[in-house]
């Protein structure tokens, strides 16, 4: 087969898309970029008038495969799949245990085989990478039954993740056969404990609103709260899903921006709740690493990726800083470089990396494979 392959990656409000020749290699795209405002007023009507746009963006080039980032996978999606009807069915099973993304990853498949009807099509889980998590740290302490029904830890950001290995695996085989924590730090963020490019133990659980201080989710909470907010606050199940996932975390803490560069400079002319968001994200990723270190029985290197994680040099040294007791030394000339690749010392007991992430590589990669374009 010739011709090139798109990548979606299909949200509420935008459609995310990379093109790739496979005659020139899969790791990096041709072209890319977004389309904005899907349902606004200024912005297309629906995703199929975003994909629309998306075609007049790539002109007439030949599209020969497809590749779909679908968010949830539940138990049964450990793996890439073709998409047939068969496998359509099940996505859409799994809404209830998405239902802020994956509408809008079925809304893009959907636009995508009326687009290009004859086109292979693959979805690419963001769940999948972490089924191979051991039971222990899937499970919650509640009753079998509820563990058996779905109620269980299955993690996110897994096509991150898949690429970080990729490259640690292509760059740093030593690292890769050991154990490393990957922090996605981004405005959706998370952390991984790797054994052998293995998934461990993650921070995101049931959903991605648990684990980390996010840009606007609030990260761990004492179920409780959710209690009194909707028993004694008169919150309704809609206001609090608001709270928890649209005015919470580093907007929350701060009153001020969900945006991590404003929060730096907002912090440094002396805004107190800019500051505090800081401390509460720094001191949160802490003791998430030192809690996949345990799970990991060890440590040996910790990996940035993400908006934050790539760019961040002040957010890196503190939180290396923090980490000294485990074994992690700060190379400070090397953490302000662009790239900064390698940024612990050469006597640093564990290492510390930072390792840009190319998830729309990895769903062109799977969708190569599965499709046979070459």
């Amino acid at each position: 087969m010739t011709g090139h392959l798109l990548t979606l990656n299909a949200g509420s409000s935008s459609i995310k898309f990379a093109l790739f020749d496979p005659a020139t290699g899969l790791h990096t795209p041709q072209q890319a970029g977004q389309v904005d405002g899907i349902g606004t007023r200024s912005g297309p009507a629906d995703h199929a008038q975003a994909l629309r746009q998306v075609m007049e963006r790539i002109g007439n080039t030949p599209i020969t495969a497809v590749g779909h980032r679908i968010v949830h996978g539940g138990t049964q999606f450990d793996q890439p799949r073709l998409i047939d009807d068969d496998v359509l069915q099940g996505i859409e099973r799994l809404t209830s245990l998405a239902p802020l993304h994956q509408p809008h990853n079925l809304a893009g498949v959907r636009a995508a085989q009326e687009a290009f009807p004859s086109v292979p099509q693959v979805a690419c889980f963001d769940t999948a990478f972490h089924r191979t998590m051991p039971e222990v740290h899937q499970r919650f302490a509640l009753p079998d039954d509820l563990f058996q029904r779905g109620i269980r830890r299955y993690g996110f950001h897994g096509l991150s993740y898949e690429s970080i290995t990729a490259q640690l695996r292509q760059h740093h085989p030593e690292l890769a056969a050991g154990r490393v924590v990957i922090a996605h730090l981004g405005n959706g963020c998370s952390m991984t404990a790797v054994r052998d490019g293995r998934s461990v133990a993650t921070t995101m659980s049931f959903s991605p609103l648990d684990g980390l201080t996010m840009g606007t989710r609030c990260g761990r909470l004492d179920a409780a709260v959710v209690l009194h907010l909707q028993q004694q606050e008169g919150f309704s199940a809609e206001e609090v899903s608001r709270l928890l996932h649209k005015g919470s975390g580093l907007l929350g803490l701060s009153g001020l921006s969900s945006d991590m560069r404003e929060l730096e400079a907002a912090a440094a002319a002396g805004h107190a709740g800019a500051q505090r968001a800081l401390d509460h994200f720094v001191e949160q990723v802490l003791r998430e690493l030192a809690a996949l270190a345990a799970a990991l029985r060890g440590l040996d290197a910790l990996v940035f990726t993400g908006g934050i994680g790539e760019n961040a040099a002040a957010i890196r040294a503190r939180l290396l800083d923090g980490a000294r007791w485990l074994g992690l030394r700060l190379d400070a000339e090397a953490n302000l470089q662009r790239p900064p690749g390698r940024i612990s010392t050469v006597d640093s007991n564990v290492q510390a990396l930072v390792l840009r992430t190319g998830e729309e590589a990895v769903i062109a990669g799977h969708t190569a494979r599965l499709t046979g374009v070459a």
